[in-house]
């Protein structure tokens, strides 16, 4: 296998399996909650604080997770991950009670910490080489029509079968489709494999790699962003109605995901020109400017709009650069480990941010809890600018030190 650059065999597949995992494991939740919570007798408000709890865990799972696909090779954590996912959808779908339907919750979170986009990346960076950057941004742009797929697929298969049978079924995808791909990955990926042929700690283009520092306030940044993501697409439906969008909210909606695809889009034919920490403060700086527009022109349509746009574009971003900001920053030794602890950091503050962004939306004004989620993105763009700051003296102090020399 060459280490210039993954197959794009291995793209295609690994963003079909990725599509798979995310609408069966994440996207179609949302769907389906109302009639689980139906089915069981109980509250949707306890449905999705039993995911938060999922996510938690997962996201504890994570590092973990990160370290082994270090150790064995990525491609080996995919294919028992998908046995796993297959195993507690079906647990999902036959639990008797909420308490059993609660643990196959968890264990659909714990066996996302293996098949999901971690894992996937850094698979493609133990195959890819130095090309892993862009692979990874091809990656992101198939996998980005999960929600646009399972959204609507899940909500037609709601009119055929009960939310039992459709787990049954996404089991059964994931047996079919996922396994024999993350089987075949498995070959290209060895235990104790360096990535990309490297000898010692490298960052992408030459120099050493960061500071332990820098990764603390990545994932600083990181955490931020994905609370921000989480709170405001959790509540996307209801906080349109509480600014007075009225049936515009689900304009909102349709903007969102072909934004998020083609910012990805955009991003890989444009993006190798660019730094991956200039496009994580970008990132952060789309969805600052975003809550700016919806604070400042709801319920005005085109306001409504530029936030949904801005928003998308900014989320595109998120999910790429999750990828490669710590490949270029650190390299590809201990690659999984370091983007496990990003998935933690991302998971933990995705599960807490619905919560604590509906208690805001009911006890103060909607207009103060856009307000705070601007903060928070901001707070996530001075991380990412602060590394940015720092990588441009670094870049200056390198480009002096090699002329001296």
């Amino acid at each position: 296998m060459s280490e210039d650059k993954a197959p794009a065999l291995l793209i295609w597949a690994l963003g079909a399996t990725q599509i798979i995992g995310y609408g069966t494991l994440y996207y179609s939740f949302g769907v389906l909650a109302p009639e689980i919570a139906a089915d069981f007798g109980v509250s949707k408000d306890l449905i999705f604080g039993l995911l938060s709890g999922a996510l938690l865990a997962g996201g504890a799972l994570a590092p973990r997770a990160g370290r082994w696909a270090d150790a064995k090779g990525a491609g080996r954590l995919l294919a028992p991950g998908s046995v796993a996912a297959a195993i507690a959808l079906a647990a999902a779908a036959l639990s008797t009670n909420i308490w059993l339907f609660s643990v196959a919750l968890i264990a659909m979170e714990l066996a996302s910490a293996f098949v999901l986009y971690s894992t996937a990346f850094a698979a493609i960076v133990q195959v890819g080489g130095s090309s892993a950057q862009r692979s990874i941004t091809h990656l992101t742009l198939i996998a980005g029509f999960a929600s646009t797929l399972f959204w609507p697929l899940t909500s037609g298969l709601q009119a055929m079968m009960d939310w039992r049978l459709i787990y049954g079924c996404f089991a059964l995808l994931n047996l079919i489709v996922c396994l024999p791909v993350h089987v075949w990955v498995a070959t290209l990926t060895r235990p104790g494999r360096k990535s990309g042929g490297e000898t010692a700690p490298a960052a992408i283009g030459g120099r050493p790699p960061a500071p332990n520092g820098v990764f603390l306030v990545m994932l600083a940044g990181f955490a931020l962003e994905g609370f921000v993501l989480s709170a405001i697409l959790v509540h996307m439906v209801p906080l349109m109605g509480a600014i007075g969008a009225g049936s515009l909210g689900l304009f909102v909606t349709t903007l969102f995901g072909p934004s998020q695809v083609a910012s990805r889009l955009l991003n890989m034919i444009f993006g190798g020109r660019l730094s991956q920490t200039l496009l994580a403060t970008l990132s952060a700086g789309l969805l600052v400017v975003a809550g700016g527009a919806l604070l400042a022109t709801a319920p005005w349509a085109a306001g409504l709009a530029a936030f949904a746009i801005l928003f998308g574009l900014g989320s595109g971003l998120a999910s790429i650069v999750g990828g490669t900001l710590p490949l270029e920053l650190f390299g590809r030794t201990g690659y999984g480990a370091r983007l496990g602890w990003i998935t933690a950091a991302r998971q933990t503050s995705s599960a807490l941010a619905p919560f604590v962004f509906a208690i805001m939306l009911e006890r103060l004004s909607p207009e103060q809890a856009v307000v705070f989620a601007i903060a928070t993105a901001t707070g996530s763009f001075f991380c990412f600018g602060s590394i940015a700051i720092w990588r441009l003296r670094e870049h200056k102090r390198h480009a002096v030190a090699t002329a001296v020399a």
